[in-house]
C-alpha cells in the first residue's frame, strides 16, 4: 500500500480519517509508533485498538480528504465516507476488499467472535478489546464469510467483489436493521457539507496567506467524539492516534481556537476536566472514554486561557476550587509559593529544571497562578471577594520576584531542601505571561533569553547549545504548540510585538511545512511523535486568525481578541 502524499489531501500516516463526532477512525497507525501495511478500523471506546483490516485485492494507494476516502488500483477503486458518526458506507467498483478481523485470536478474554446475524442476514464482530459490536449490512454484490462461529484462531471477516457496497456501524448489543437511505454520492455530499461548515465557523478568515488552516480545522473536526463514557460533553482528543485523551491544560488551547466560531462547543472543551474536579479542588490528569487519572495534575493556565474566551458566567466558583487546591494543598507551611510534586504536574515532563531535583517551587506556576488569581478577582460576584483575590495575587507575584528572581534570571527552589538552581529550559522563560505585570528589567532580560531558544522555527524547549539538548527529547530540545502560543501572548502584552511577530510566523510556516505533530525537531523543523496532534493545530490557528485581524486593524491587535 501507498499513501498520498500531503497537500490538497492529506497522508494517512499522518492523520486519520474519521468524523465529527465518531470514536473510531480509518489509518494503518494501529498503536503508539506502529503503522500497519493496511489501513485499518481503529477504535477509541476503552482505548486505542485496531478492530477491522481493510486489504484491497491489488495494489493500491490511498487518498484521503475531508469527506471520503479512496483506494485507487488495480483498474478499479474502493471509496469510504461517513454517514453518520458510528456508520461508514464502503463501495467497490472493479476492486474487491477482504474485510477482516485484525486479531486473529479469540480467547475467553479478548479477540473477536464473528457471526452471520439470523435477524437480518448482517455479519456481526463482537470485540472483546472495545466492547463493542461491528456490524456489516451488505447493501449490493455478492459477500464470502470466513470464519463465522470459529473460536481460537481464525481467519474472520468478509471477501467482496466484483460491484459491492456495504455499512459498517459500531454499537452496543442491539439496534434496528440497517436501511439503506441515501445512495453513496449523497452520503459523502453530507460529509463535506458537515466539514465545511465546521471550517466556515471556525476559521472565516482563511485565504492565500493562511493554506494550512482548512487542514488544521479537519485535525480538530475529526478528533471530536461524542459524550460517551466519562467523556461527559463533545470532546476533541488531542489525537485519534494513540495521544486519545483530554489531558488538562492542551484542553484550553483547543477551546481557544473554537471560541469565535463555535462558541457553544469551545465552552464544553473548557469545562470538561472540571467535570472531573476532585474533592480537593484538583482536576484530573487527564480523561478519556474509560479511564480518569489523578495521579498528576496540569499547570493552572485555566485563569489565562479564560482571557481568550468568552464569559462565562458559572465558572467562577469551579475556578476557585481549583485555585485553592495550590494555595492549600501545594504549599509548604510558611510559603507563599506552591510547587509542583513532578515535572508531570507541569506538563514538561521532562524539563531540565526538573533535573536536580522534582518536588520544585518554579517561577512559571507562580506566574499562572498570579493571572489565575486577576481572573478571580475579575469574576468575583462582590467586591470583598474581588478584593482578597486581588491582594493574593499581589502577594504571589511579589513572592516570584523577591525570592526566585536573582537579578538575571528565574532560578527553581526545592520545596524539601530549600536550594535553589537555574536550567536551561525554557520552563524558566515562562513567566513572561506575567507580561506588563513584570518590571520592565525583567520582561527585557526574559525576552532576551527568549531569543536565544529561539531556532528557524520557533523556540526551542531546551537551549540548543546546552548539554541537555536533545532533537527528540521530548520538553528537552522540540518546540511545542502550548510554550510557544503561551510565550507569545506574553512577549505581546509586555511590549515586544516584534519578536512576538515573529515567533507567530515562523510556527504558522513549520506546520504549513510539517503538519501539526505533537512537537518538533527545533533544529530541522521535522515532526514527531503524535502527528496529528489537536492543540498544534488549534495554535496554527489561533497565531493565523490574530495575524489576519492584525493585518485588517493593525499591529495593536492581541493573540486572541
Amino acid at each position: 500500500m501507498t499513501i498520498a502524499a500531503s497537500g490538497p489531501v492529506f497522508s494517512l500516516r499522518e492523520i486519520p480519517f474519521s468524523y465529527r463526532g465518531s470514536w473510531f477512525g480509518f489509518s494503518p497507525v494501529v498503536a503508539e509508533k506502529t503503522y500497519a501495511e493496511d489501513v485499518h478500523l481503529v477504535s477509541h471506546q476503552t482505548g486505542m485498538h485496531a478492530v477491522l483490516r481493510l486489504i484491497p485485492t491489488a495494489e493500491t494507494a490511498v487518498t484521503a480528504s475531508p469527506h471520503q476516502l479512496t483506494w485507487s488500483g488495480g483498474g478499479g477503486r474502493i471509496e469510504l465516507a461517513y454517514e453518520s458518526a458510528d456508520t461508514v458506507r464502503v463501495r467497490g467498483r472493479g476492486l474487491g476488499l477482504r474485510l477482516l478481523a485484525a486479531d486473529p485470536v479469540l480467547t475467553p478474554f479478548s479477540g473477536p467472535y464473528f457471526y452471520r446475524d439470523p435477524v437480518d442476514g448482517s455479519y456481526v464482530f463482537t470485540v472483546y478489546q472495545t466492547g463493542r459490536r461491528y456490524r456489516i449490512t451488505l447493501l449490493g454484490g455478492q459477500a464470502e464469510h470466513l470464519g463465522a462461529q470459529a473460536l481460537g484462531s481464525a481467519e474472520r471477516g468478509l471477501v467482496l467483489g466484483g460491484a459491492w457496497e456495504i455499512a459498517i456501524e459500531e454499537y452496543e448489543t442491539a439496534r434496528a436493521p440497517y436501511l439503506s437511505g441515501d445512495a453513496f454520492e449523497q452520503v459523502a455530499k453530507a460529509a463535506r457539507a458537515e466539514f465545511d461548515a465546521f471550517v466556515a465557523a471556525v476559521a472565516p478568515w482563511r485565504g492565500e496567506r493562511t493554506p494550512a488552516a482548512e487542514l488544521a480545522a479537519y485535525v480538530l473536526w475529526s478528533a471530536t467524539v461524542r459524550p460517551a463514557g466519562f467523556v461527559t460533553r463533545p470532546a476533541v482528543l488531542m489525537s485519534k492516534h494513540w495521544m486519545d485523551k483530554v489531558w488538562s491544560w492542551d484542553h484550553c488551547f483547543n477551546a481557544i481556537a473554537l471560541a469565535e466560531g463555535l462558541p457553544e462547543l469551545a465552552r464544553d472543551q473548557f469545562l470538561l476536566p472540571f467535570d472531573h474536579q476532585d474533592a480537593a479542588g484538583a482536576l484530573p490528569d487527564s480523561v478519556t472514554h474509560s479511564e480518569i487519572l489523578y495521579n498528576f495534575v496540569k499547570p493552572p493556565i485555566h485563569g489565562w486561557a479564560l482571557r481568550h474566551l468568552p464569559p462565562a458566567p458559572d465558572v467562577y466558583p469551579l475556578l476557585e476550587r481549583w485555585t485553592t487546591f495550590w494555595l492549600e494543598a501545594r504549599r509548604a507551611p510558611g510559603r507563599e509559593l506552591p510547587h509542583y510534586q513532578h515535572g508531570n504536574d507541569s506538563g514538561w515532563d521532562n524539563a531540565t529544571t526538573f533535573d536536580p531535583e522534582r518536588v520544585v517551587e518554579t517561577a512559571d506556576l507562580a506566574a499562572f497562578l498570579v493571572l489565575q488569581l486577576r481572573e478571580l478577582a475579575r469574576l468575583a460576584p462582590d467586591p470583598g471577594a474581588s478584593a482578597r483575590w486581588s491582594a493574593q495575587a499581589d502577594r504571589m507575584r511579589d513572592a516570584l520576584l523577591a525570592e526566585l528572581w536573582d537579578g538575571e534570571k528565574f532560578v527553581a527552589r526545592g520545596a524539601l531542601s530549600g536550594r535553589t538552581w537555574s536550567s536551561s529550559s525554557l520552563l524558566d522563560l515562562m513567566p513572561i505571561v506575567l507580561g506588563e505585570e513584570l518590571p520592565q528589567p525583567v520582561r527585557a532580560a526574559l525576552a532576551a533569553r527568549i531569543e536565544r531558544h529561539l531556532t528557524a522555527f520557533g523556540p526551542a524547549t531546551e537551549l540548543p547549545g546546552s548539554p541537555h539538548y536533545l532533537d527528540d527529547g521530548y520538553w528537552r530540545g522540540p518546540i511545542w504548540a502550548p510554550s510557544t502560543v503561551l510565550i507569545e501572548d506574553g512577549l505581546r502584552r509586555a511590549g515586544y510585538p516584534d519578536l512576538a511577530d515573529e515567533i507567530s510566523a515562523r510556527f504558522r510556516a513549520l506546520c504549513e511545512a510539517s503538519g501539526f505533530a505533537e512537537n518538533f525537531d527545533a533544529r530541522t523543523g521535522e515532526g514527531l511523535r503524535d502527528r496529528a496532534y489537536t492543540w498544534t493545530a488549534s495554535a496554527y490557528l489561533i497565531f493565523a486568525a490574530a495575524c489576519e485581524r492584525r493585518t485588517v486593524t493593525g499591529p495593536t491587535a492581541a493573540t486572541s481578541d
